[in-house]
């Protein structure tokens, strides 16, 4: 007994040395540098200014949808591989181009945290430029993907660090037991039986996150044009402007879309419009996440919007969004591991 008690206190001490040294060196990776919604790109200079890189700016610098004025998916730095020094491999964001003739598998190849934490790196290997652009023009909508992942991973993350607690419980009843992850900031301005108004105002921007819920019909519940009646009925009775007479709208200048998404668990529909106020001038874009309760009687929506008249809109929307994903039912992880 006393043997078999002392063998298994080295197998806990082990196994505790074992995770506290791989804690230690996840911990010792420096924190990412970089921008928001920047991306390195080593490339040489030749290849940049062809048609690689014509393919890559094409691809992942190509204006950001359902922004009023012009903003790049991505903002792209070009470093050359000679150049690609310790001051940008710790960059949050990092593809990486290995062009040479010796490569033996071509492909892209996904990394993390390979310098520093939480560090995204994708690296393209081809043996010849051409080689190369046919790999991205086949893999490249992905690859802006991953980083756009990587972008909206980062926020969630930063959200659970600074959550507003105190709203998570307040959504979480109104829904019937899920609820985003707001970061500090956040506030409840409104709450009704079937309408939540939360938002972050500063001085010159405000983003903000309605969830409001109707009972789910027997068809058509995720047509665009059920989801936008749905929108200007709790927008109009609940969301009312600075001017008399006037309210939040869909604004019908662009037809808004809507596509299905599966995403960590879960399956909604995503609207992407704009909104604006009757009888106003404001206005800008929003996103909305349709989907069922979990006793299906219900259509739960979190509809997300900015407004940032002076400033470029990519990076508040792309925070806003990012709340949006982080919803999670109580018990969603339990539900992910049965599937």
């Amino acid at each position: 007994m006393k043997n078999f008690l002392s063998y298994a206190i080295c197998v806990i001490a082990l196994a505790a040395a074992a995770i506290s040294c791989k804690d230690k060196g996840k911990s010792l990776l420096p924190n990412v540098s970089g921008k928001a919604g920047e991306i390195i790109i080593v490339m040489d200079k030749e290849n940049w200014d062809g048609d690689l890189g014509a393919s890559v700016r094409n691809v992942m610098a190509g204006d950001c949808p359902w922004l009023a004025n012009p903003e790049p998916m991505f903002t792209l730095v070009n470093v050359s591989p000679s150049g690609f020094a310790d001051l940008f491999k710790i960059h949050r964001n990092i593809f990486t181009f290995n062009i040479d003739p010796s490569v033996t598998e071509e492909g892209v190849v996904y990394r993390t945290d390979r310098w520093a934490h939480p560090q995204t790196l994708v690296q393209l290997n081809a043996k010849t430029p051409e080689s190369a652009k046919q790999i991205f023009d086949e893999n490249g909508e992905k690859v802006a993907g991953v980083f756009e992942q990587a972008e909206r991973d980062r926020i969630i993350a930063n959200s659970k660090l600074y959550e507003e607690v105190s709203i998570a419980e307040a959504v979480r009843k109104f829904t019937g037991g899920g609820a985003p992850h707001f970061p500090s900031g956040y506030k409840l301005r409104k709450e009704t039986d079937d309408f939540m108004w939360i938002t972050d105002d500063k001085q010159y921007t405000t983003q903000g996150i309605f969830i409001y819920k109707y009972p789910a019909s027997e068809v058509n519940n995720f047509s665009l044009e059920s989801i936008i009646a749905h929108r200007n009925e709790f927008m109009k009775a609940n969301v009312p402007g600075q001017r008399d007479s006037s309210y939040m709208t869909t604004s019908t200048f662009i037809q808004p879309s809507v596509e299905f998404i599966r995403f960590r668990g879960r399956q909604f529909a995503q609207c992407r419009g704009f909104w604006e106020v009757v009888n106003d001038y404001m206005g800008g874009p929003f996103v909305s996440h349709s989907f069922y309760s979990k006793d299906g009687k219900w259509i739960i929506v979190l509809d997300g919007w900015v407004y940032a008249p002076k400033y470029d809109k990519r990076q508040y929307l792309r925070q806003v969004e990012a709340v949006m994903y982080s919803f999670e039912w109580d018990n969603q992880k339990e539900d992910e591991k049965e599937e």
